[in-house]
């Protein structure tokens, strides 16, 4: 299994922070990771690998194995809300989930998976920084746009946001949630979501509506970036939809290159 992760660590980042921090019981994971059934593969090591919890995130497998997936995520009802990975292995497992699970609300079959080794190539934001944690209460509605924005779902539907919140404030606690406020407004916002040993990955990037265009979003994913490779030690990873030019314009200015490809079917 670390041999798979090991393989392509910029891809397996949000399973191998799991792992690495959590070990495989799968209360303390949030999931559960499956093989296929190696005794019937003639190649050495695991023919397969997916974790299953919130997000069903399928890293490795021929069409033997996304077949073997399919079968036992369809043996319970449907807990996921999205499947998300690399593309070749998304758009093969919801092939074989797409007649149970479908339709999609929205199916995202295009998303570079962007790397970054070196220090940026622009100059980072100075007044971005992290969060503490007695800002929640205003860190957390541009959060909730974000989210919102991004996703097409309110994240405060059915809990009245209690879940969403307990996750930002751990973000916060972590030191992994960072932004530039002013006048007590977040105007940029932007977390490590996925915090391997050797990778993080950028998510939740954010600009407030009236402030885009500024120049805001490519100078605190810069500094963010410059977090993550100067004081933590790892790549810095994100992910964004090919439609979204803006943004890929704006990251490739910071130094990031092409390292994969994701797809996100969400429900």
């Amino acid at each position: 299994m670390r041999a798979v992760l090991a393989a392509d660590p910029v891809a397996s980042c949000m399973v191998s922070s799991r792992v690495e921090t959590n070990g495989l019981d799968p209360i303390r994971l949030g999931g559960e990771l499956w093989a296929p059934d190696s005794r019937y593969s003639r190649r050495a090591g695991l023919p397969g690998l997916c974790f299953a919890g919130s997000n069903l995130i399928p890293l490795r497998g021929d069409t033997t194995a996304l077949h073997s997936f399919a079968d036992r995520a369809l043996r319970r009802p449907r807990r996921c809300s999205s499947i998300v990975g690399p593309a070749s292995q998304v758009l093969g497992l919801w092939d074989e989930l797409v007649y149970d699970w479908g339709p999609a609300r929205e199916l995202r079959t295009q998303q570079p998976l962007l790397a970054l080794d070196r220090e940026p190539a622009v100059t980072c934001d100075g007044r971005v920084r992290r969060v503490r944690p007695h800002e929640l209460d205003h860190y957390y509605p541009a959060a909730v746009a974000m989210f919102t924005e991004e996703v097409g779902v309110d994240p405060r539907l059915g809990d009245g946001g209690a879940s969403y919140r307990a996750r930002v404030a751990e973000l916060i606690s972590s030191g992994r949630a960072f932004a530039r406020f002013e006048n007590g407004e977040v105007v940029f916002k932007a977390e490590i979501g996925a915090l391997s040993a050797t990778v993080g990955q950028i998510q939740g990037v954010w600009v407030h509506p009236e402030r885009r265009g500024s120049g805001l979003g490519m100078a605190g994913t810069a500094t963010v970036a410059a977090t993550l490779l100067r004081d933590l030690g790892r790549t810095a990873s994100l992910y964004v939809n090919s439609f979204n030019a803006p943004a890929l314009a704006a990251y490739r200015k910071i130094g990031f290159s092409t390292v994969g490809e994701f797809a996100t079917v969400l429900f």
